[in-house]
């Protein structure tokens, strides 16, 4: 992520600069509002667009993205989910962790993705919203059709058979769940409703009488995942959504794991390739996250020569003409220049709704950013490319809440910039140690500005 291209709007909600504000002060990527940072991202918007009309137009995508710790890999795909959900797409992060999230597992994947699934008008878990509007919509398409209120169940369940059709093929207990569902809130009875639905959503161990009761056996396993994984495409397209945008990030974990499990991991990310690239998913956009070591190194991609083919992208080439269309893309991860403009553009953010926004220019002036970055870059080893997390958060929390909030603070006399061990990140943290001759159990790092 850098910091030239085009300028964040002219207006801009309270809520919405309050979201990215708050969450840079606790030093986390925000949820929302990250056109107001995205600047420098244009080289890749004309490709991933015309990639997300194509998936709101029935196909599927894959897409791998590569960066190195601190590029904004995090960042980079929140700022696409945004551009989908912004299409209408619904959208899941799932963060992929040997204990949480095992990849090899993809009845669990399936899981995360319900519990994550997020619209423009829901928060997660959107699965509920989302399977009562396609029932509201089939019903809505059999009284076009001429339906009487005595024919409608009927004809809604037809509509369900031939809606669900392809997917019954692979995964029959969808639609036998989803008549469950139906029958339930019919019935009344919330409570198994709500745990028939938390069976199709994944869940395990739901209470034996409400899968009897709507006519389905058993927990979710890896195979039916697949299968499920259509329903809910299907489901998301007639309730009016354009697609299904889903991220696993931190895919490089797979290189930490036992080697039984890390080989059934990149079996599955080849599986779930091949499946997108054969169009059993239309409307799927999917993207993994990775660090070059993931996708170069023989702990990870490069281990299985199948699915290092799938992904083989030349990079030998400059990187202003790494190719947006390619299957893997690299981001060019942060210099000093593009930290210190990143911060400048916070600093005016913060501004724009601070009590005094020409104190805080002029207090936290451009040369002062710049000092500020290169005192937590130094402070990270020289490392710019993994400074801008503990930066923003240095930024924020540290001199701009204070001057807005003290008229005779200036970070000039009065703060020093202090990077405790605590605050870090194992990667910032070991990093910081090199600092002060390479011990891996540092103290705080004094630095004056």
């Amino acid at each position: 992520m850098s910091t030239t291209g085009s300028p964040r709007p002219a207006q801009v909600s309270a809520a919405r600069r309050r979201t990215v504000v708050d969450a840079l002060r606790r030093g986390a990527v925000p949820e929302s509002g990250l056109d107001l940072l995205a600047t420098g991202l244009d080289r890749f918007e004309t490709a991933l667009d015309a990639e997300l009309d194509a998936v709101a137009s029935g196909g599927s995508v894959f897409k791998a993205v590569r960066g190195e710790y601190g590029s904004g890999k995090t960042f980079f795909t929140r700022w696409l989910g945004e551009r989908a959900k912004r299409r209408n797409f619904a959208v899941a992060e799932i963060q992929i962790s040997e204990n949480e999230t095992p990849l090899h597992k993809l009845e669990t994947v399936y899981r995360r993705l319900t519990e994550r699934l997020t619209t423009a008008s829901f928060p997660p878990s959107a699965l509920r919203p989302v399977v009562d509007a396609w029932f509201y919509a089939l019903e809505e398409d059999a009284l076009a059709a001429g339906a009487t209120e005595d024919e409608l169940p009927g004809e809604v369940e037809k509509l369900l058979v031939a809606r669900l059709a392809e997917v019954s093929r692979h995964a029959p207990s969808f639609a036998t769940a989803l008549r469950g569902y139906r029958a339930a809130l019919a019935d009344g009875d919330e409570a198994t409703a709500a745990a028939v639905l938390a069976w199709l959503g994944g869940q395990p161990h739901v209470a034996a009488a409400a899968r009897r009761s709507a006519g389905v056996r058993g927990d979710l396993d890896h195979f039916g995942a697949l299968g499920f994984l259509q329903g809910l495409l299907t489901v998301l397209r007639d309730s009016g959504h354009t697609g299904l945008f889903v991220v696993l990030d931190e895919v490089e974990t797979l290189q930490r794991v036992r080697s039984d499990a890390r080989d059934k991991a990149l079996n599955a990310l080849r599986q779930l390739i091949d499946e997108v690239h054969s169009g059993r998913f239309p409307g799927l956009y999917l993207v993994i996250t990775g660090t070059p070591a993931f996708y170069d190194g023989q702990q990870g991609v490069q281990r299985l020569a199948p699915l290092a083919q799938r992904l083989a992208t030349d990079f030998t080439t400059d990187p202003r003409f790494d190719n947006p269309r390619a299957v893997q893309i690299r981001l060019p991860g942060f210099t000093r220049e593009s930290l210190v403009g990143l911060g400048v553009t916070i600093r005016d953010l913060y501004a724009d709704a601070a009590t005094s926004p020409e104190r805080v220019r002029t207090v936290v002036d451009d040369a002062y950013v710049a000092d500020l970055a290169r005192a937590v870059g130094g402070a990270l080893g020289g490392k710019v490319g993994v400074a801008p997390r503990l930066f923003l958060k240095k930024l924020v929390g540290d001199v701009l809440d204070r001057v807005d909030q003290f008229d005779d603070f200036d970070p000039r006399q009065h703060y020093k910039l202090t990077v405790a061990s605590s605050e870090l990140t194992d990667v910032e943290r070991n990093l910081a140690a090199t600092v002060i001759g390479g011990s891996a159990s540092a103290d705080d790092i004094d630095l004056e500005l």
